[in-house]
């Protein structure tokens, strides 16, 4: 009996529920994603114009994440992440049945507020539950999970569309359904954790971090080049299907599921300044290739190596963490959020535009902004803590309510 307690307590440990909640964002968000190319297209008749404006109506939602502090005076931030799952579900459940410019737009914005709240809280909850010694780790592990499930969920996807023939109403609704069963288990299995550090419950704006909110503001620009507009290369100009995206997908799961913890534990050893530079020299390359690509191979490979970059934005995270006062998480999570939503609300629209005249200049833009993130990324110190949180620029401390 005492065993089975003690087994029954390490399955109801934090981290656990951190995992477990990490696999159920994939069966929403990759059966959106895996389709929604395809989906617009075929069903909404979408061109680029449409689909800049979609992804910019996406990130709304981030852009408004700074509303999760506000929503903490009122929910605790466990049961806040269990709505946000529910709502991501929901939203991607239903998004089979609108299949219309403004339906499409509608049910995009219900799933995108899970999804959004859902990561801000994330967020916050992993850099309170784990400690900093295995922050890098753990996160890679989170990603990893995720990894794991999205393979099952785009082996779901092609096993239904190519083999059983399901029309795209049906996989939106078993993808949308699975996480909205696995938040409501969560929420009545797991018991309600104590904070170890009391959250502020208001907007916290630091000059301190300064050199978090530039390179958070930089990755949001530069992110959506690949959200939005490789995805749309790889079905526009190289026509590939639905399948075909599936089956892409699953091999940057695949590649994740093995790589993301081990980036974890590498970014532990060299530390989060080396880790950075990394990912945004390997950034500038990828963007500029994808301008001048012509064939769909080659394509589809600069897709997988982008997207293997995705992990080593844990170093951004990990070093907020550890210049961060502890009872600034919560709100720096949404603040963050938000800040990193900024560019990501414009540029979508206004790139997809651009990307009528021409779609090179869409990913030139995007190796320039790699490029602000590298300058940026080399005033990271070796070691940051408090009161060492850049190399040039440091702002004195200051008493919270001065800042």
């Amino acid at each position: 009996m005492n065993f089975a307690s003690k087994r029954l307590g390490d399955l109801r440990r934090p981290e656990v529920l951190l995992f477990v909640m990490a696999g159920a964002v994939p069966l929403s968000f990759a059966t959106w994603q895996a389709l929604l190319n395809n989906f617009a297209i075929e069903r909404a008749a979408f061109t680029g114009a449409e689909m800049g404006i979609l992804q910019s109506l996406r990130e709304v939602p981030g852009f408004l994440a700074f509303g999760v502090v506000f929503l903490l005076l009122i929910v605790r931030e466990q049961k806040l992440a269990y709505i946000s799952l529910l709502l991501l579900g929901i939203g991607t459940a239903i998004t089979g049945y609108f299949p219309t410019i403004l339906g499409l737009y509608a049910t995009t914005v219900v799933m995108s507020i899970g999804y959004h709240y859902y990561e801000t809280v994330q967020i916050s909850l992993s850099l309170q539950w784990i400690d900093r010694k295995h922050a890098p780790e753990a996160l890679g592990r989170i990603i990893a999970v995720g990894a794991f499930t999205s393979i099952a969920t785009f082996g779901m996807i092609w096993l239904a569309i190519d083999l059983l023939q399901l029309d795209f109403a049906w996989v939106y609704l078993l993808g949308g359904g699975l996480t909205a069963v696995v938040a409501l288990v969560c929420w009545s299995a797991f018991p309600l954790y104590e904070e170890k550090v009391r959250q502020n419950k208001h907007m916290v704006l630091r000059k301190r971090y300064w050199l978090y909110y530039a390179m958070i503001f930089m990755s949001g620009a530069r992110r959506q080049i690949f959200i939005v507009f490789a995805g749309f290369l790889m079905v526009e100009k190289f026509g590939y299907d639905a399948q075909d995206i599936a089956l892409l997908f699953l091999l940057n799961s695949g590649l994740n599921l093995w790589l993301a913890p081990k980036i974890g534990r590498l970014i532990g050893r060299i530390g989060e300044r080396r880790a950075l530079i990394f990912e945004y020299c390997g950034l500038i390359l990828v963007f500029g290739a994808y301008a001048f690509v012509n064939d769909a191979t080659l394509a589809a490979g600069l897709y997988v190596i982008d997207h293997m970059f995705f992990a080593l934005a844990i170093a951004m995270k990990t070093y907020f963490q550890k210049i961060a006062d502890p009872a600034d998480i919560a709100s720096t999570a949404g603040v963050g959020f938000t800040i990193n939503h900024i560019a990501a609300v414009v540029i979508p629209a206004a790139f997809g535009f651009l990307w009528l005249a021409s779609p090179a200049l869409v990913f030139l833009a995007g190796a320039a902004m790699a490029a602000v993130s590298l300058f940026l990324a080399f005033n990271v110190p070796a070691r940051p803590e408090p009161g060492n949180e850049v190399l040039v620029g440091r702002v004195a401390a200051q008493p919270a309510a001065a800042e």
